[in-house]
């Protein structure tokens, strides 16, 4: 009955099931393994913003360049403020606002992008406040350069002079005249009449859209694997199927016996077809005239 299994188009078909069921529950685990890494680092975010706050600020020159380990640690830089930017679109409790950004001028000759604060409104120079004059020391929490188009950050262009999109060396280095941090710096407190930006999650650490896709792949690959057993499963059945119709005759051009006949059978049909051709014989010599 399941001799059918062993023919090369079986063999065919039990390869492929046999060796895309592993792959799917592979693909599945993996796409496991990346949502549990991120649920993982949303984690490890929240612990890490949480020491951030009691943590000791540690001068910058520690803590560059900036990675999942140092985004959010508290740091300390010298220097003197020198151009200012607004920074449009951005949000704070709920509410539509922008950043004031000036850039600290250290003792390398580089410049630190600093968010003094946020004010409710659409950018507009008069409501910035001045920076401080002469040397300072800013306290803040240390940030990664912004990418326009996530976590958002407005990807639009064609700002007004004075304004930029994004906080990153690439936005800022055709804006001011000397070299930037690959960094920026939110003010711990906030100058004076302007809201304190609070310090963001380092990117790819949350719970966002990426991370539920994941989950979602890790459903779909299972389904495939069970799917691919359903499909071969079903396949099988309809051929055990066609082959019990075949016996029966239920196959239409197909005899009940499969296209045998015992001798005896066939015997009489040939006996019975002499018989008939013999009548008709008689009947023509009979019906024909008398010369």
């Amino acid at each position: 009955m399941y001799r059918f299994l062993l023919t090369p188009r079986w063999w065919g078909i039990n390869v492929f099931v046999l060796l895309a069921i592993p792959f799917c529950i592979f693909m599945g685990s993996w796409q496991l393994s990346r949502f549990e890494d991120r649920v993982q680092d949303h984690r490890d975010a929240g612990e890490q913003a949480t020491a951030a706050k009691t943590d000791p600020a540690r001068p910058l020159a520690e803590l560059l360049p900036v990675d999942k380990k140092t985004s959010g640690k508290q740091t300390t830089a010298t220097g003197r403020y020198g151009k200012q930017l607004l920074v449009p679109d951005r949000e704070l409790d709920d509410k539509r606002g922008f950043y004031v950004l000036t850039l600290l001028r250290t003792d390398d000759g580089r410049a630190l992008p600093v968010v003094r604060g946020w004010l409710p409104g659409d950018a507009d120079p008069a409501k910035a406040p001045a920076a401080p004059t002469g040397e300072v020391t800013v306290a803040g929490a240390l940030q990664a350069s912004e990418t326009p188009g996530s976590n958002g950050v407005p990807a639009a262009g064609g700002l007004p002079v004075g304004q930029t999109g994004a906080i990153s060396s690439a936005a800022l280095v055709n804006l001011v005249p000397y070299d930037v941090y690959d960094a920026w710096v939110t003010l711990a407190k906030a100058d004076a009449g302007m809201k304190a930006v609070p310090a963001a999650a380092p990117a790819d650490t949350g719970l966002d859209l990426k991370a539920f896709q994941n989950l979602g792949y890790t459903g779909e690959w299972f389904v495939f694997a069970g799917f691919v057993v359903f499909m071969w499963f079903r396949l099988m059945r309809r051929e055990v199927e066609f082959a019990q119709d075949a016996e029966l005759g239920l196959v239409e051009g197909t005899p009940p016996d499969g296209g045998k006949q015992d001798g005896n059978e066939a015997d009489q049909d040939r006996t019975g077809e002499d018989s008939d051709t013999a009548t008709a014989d008689s009947t023509k010599v009979s019906a024909s005239p008398t010369a």
